[in-house]
């Protein structure tokens, strides 16, 4: 199951408690006080980790907490600091606090975010001596860890998204160009949720694609099944926009995808757009290139006609993906 929204309780260590202490040892007259430090409280990151892509394994506890503190001794010795805990999120997370403030992103493999502080361990009476209080009696107690309730969210971090009407050949066209296996069938919504692939020229050459939900007039406004996953195009770097030559009027489709970007969001809509005119093995050639050139012209751009089943056009596609991810060629 893919999710990508979830609600978890985050909780620091307390902090040990400082000891009070004095020293007892035979021929050490007036020892003086000897209670230690607690130890601080363990704090708690988030950390991304790029083999996740999806919040299932966090949305699955409750609540992460980290250790606590251990309280102080005699002797003068202090209390061992709580470990830290480090709770794996997928690349891409977006995480807010229960009143909706932000608190950072996680966009790139390793990356940490601290999002409960561990509570500082309390001074021992050792801490309190002075000159005129030679044997103090009394210590501090350890500070309560911090407590949040956060709201994660993921937005998926791709090269290229794929976005178009529902079977517009998304999920075919990503099963032909990488190893992915998304659910591939002919009637609407086969995609339910976004469905990740690695595409590349060669060895080294590579690239990571999102095949995104299929989007229907007002998704913005909460139509079909789009309108929670358009967030997800907001991350990827350019979107490849995938029109069906075998619909009446592919222009008509193009237009209405256009708009549902638009309306959701100006800097979605201002993404660098590809444009491919899908199941070219379904109509004659004349026919695919005078759609092309109609599609062309309101997009303002060349139409690269491809066939996924078939394999036309498909490695002048990756070619141009590349060189437009890549303009330096590397």
């Amino acid at each position: 199951m893919f999710l990508d929204e979830a609600d978890v309780d985050v909780r620091g260590g307390d902090g040990g408690d400082g000891a009070v202490a004095f020293r007892r040892e035979k021929y050490v007259a007036f020892g003086g006080p000897a209670g230690g430090d607690g130890g601080d409280g363990g704090s708690v990151y988030l950390v991304a980790d790029e083999r996740l892509v999806t919040l299932a394994d966090v949305a699955a506890r409750a609540c992460f907490a980290a250790e606590n503190g251990r309280p102080g001794r005699g002797k003068a010795m202090h209390g061992k600091k709580g470990r830290d805990l480090e709770v794996p999120v997928p690349p891409g997370t977006v995480v807010r606090d229960e009143d909706g403030e932000l608190l950072g992103e996680l966009t790139g493999p390793g990356q940490r975010l601290l999002v409960a502080r561990g509570g500082r361990g309390g001074r021992g009476n050792k801490a309190f001596a002075s000159a005129t209080d030679r044997t103090p009696r009394h210590a501090e107690k350890g500070e309560p860890g911090q407590h949040r309730r956060l709201r994660l969210e993921l937005k998926l971090v791709a090269d290229v998204g794929f976005v178009g009407l529902p079977n517009a050949g998304k999920s075919t066209l990503l099963a032909a160009l990488s190893n992915a296996h998304p659910r591939v069938a002919d009637y609407p919504f086969t995609t339910l949720s976004p469905v990740l692939g690695i595409a590349g020229r060669n060895a080294w050459q590579r690239m990571v694609l999102a095949d995104l939900p299929g989007l229907i007039e007002g998704a913005h406004a909460g139509k079909g099944l789009g309108d929670r996953f358009l967030r997800h195009i907001e991350r990827t770097r350019i979107v490849l926009h995938l029109v069906d030559v075998s619909l009446d009027d592919p222009v008509k489709a193009y237009r209405t995808i256009r708009g549902e970007l638009s309306a959701y969001s100006a800097s979605l809509a201002g993404k660098t757009e590809l444009v491919a005119l899908t199941k070219c093995d379904k109509v004659s050639s004349r026919k695919a290139k005078a759609e092309a050139g109609r599609l062309g012209r309101v997009a303002g751009a060349s139409v690269v006609r491809i066939s996924a089943l078939s394999g036309e056009g498909l490695r002048k596609l990756l070619d141009i993906l590349w060189r437009t991810l890549r303009p330096d060629g590397k």
